[in-house]
């Protein structure tokens, strides 16, 4: 029967990859997610069934589109993949055969592809939508009723601590710098990733986040020279943290702690 349930969770995540592919395209956009179909962005080429096949498309294409033969991005794919090895990573963590299991890990599944599609918006255009805040938030809390792992008063602690943090970052940083140096909507989400985690794979996440973007910002900003006024997109590092945190957090959280103690 899990056979059943990876393989299931595995074609099911792939396609519903597809579709974050529309959503991240056109919702920043304004654009309806329901009409046009799928087409070309290049020369509006109408996409056929069989040229929207998860993967199998973009491989027998070439990543290319069969009229123009103008390249398509990688992204496309990278999102389908993303998102399949997401949601079995959440059947493996969080599946059994009982209500609170089961219903666990489809909200974590959902939570995994909103973190996707809020990665990669904010990755293009810098911005983290309302809609997507909002839709993880209730997740988030709907969770606190089923995680079996992390008890309610970690999660409204992670929440309280990680949110204050961020808005004192936010407002100490608007007054040295006379600017924002941080994004609202990245406060938002420092308050959900406390409510999904609990404080202590919270730490966790952030440290993950913190590193990496900054040796990530760190590299680009030498490479490409940019000035000390740009702007880089931080969502994506908290993501990151977020996800690792919400699917790993757990177990490397107590072979620490045992670690530790063994000392």
């Amino acid at each position: 029967m899990m056979i059943a349930v990876y393989i299931l969770s595995g074609l099911v995540g792939l396609c519903v990859g597809s579709f974050l592919n529309v959503v991240i395209y056109r919702v920043p956009e304004g654009m309806s997610i329901v009409k046009p179909a799928s087409h070309c962005p290049k020369c509006g080429y109408v996409l056929k069934w069989y040229d929207n096949i998860p993967i199998l498309s973009y491989l027998i294409l070439g990543g290319k589109c069969r009229s123009c033969r103008q390249h398509i991005s990688f992204r496309y794919t990278l999102v389908e993949i993303l998102n399949m090895l997401l949601w079995l990573v959440c059947v493996w963590r969080f599946w059994d055969w009982s209500a609170f299991g089961i219903v666990y890990a489809c909200l974590m599944m959902a939570a995994c592809s909103l973190l996707v599609c809020i990665a990669f918006i904010d990755l293009e255009h810098k911005i983290i939508l309302e809609r997507f805040q909002i839709s993880l938030f209730v997740i988030a809390v709907a969770a606190v009723f089923f995680d079996r792992e992390t008890v309610w008063w970690e999660k409204l602690i992670g929440m309280g601590v990680n949110g204050a943090l961020f808005l004192i970052f936010f407002y100490v940083g608007r007054l040295i710098r006379k600017r924002d140096v941080l994004g609202g909507g990245d406060v938002k989400l420092a308050v959900t990733m406390g409510l999904l985690l609990g404080w202590k794979n919270l730490l966790l996440a952030m440290l993950i986040a913190t590193i990496v973007g900054s040796i990530v910002l760190t590299a680009i900003r030498l490479i490409k020279k940019h000035g000390k006024d740009m702007e880089y997109p931080f969502a994506p590092f908290l993501v990151l943290g977020t996800l690792v945190g919400l699917l790993f957090g757990t177990p490397i959280v107590n072979a620490y702690v045992g670690w530790l103690m063994a000392l």
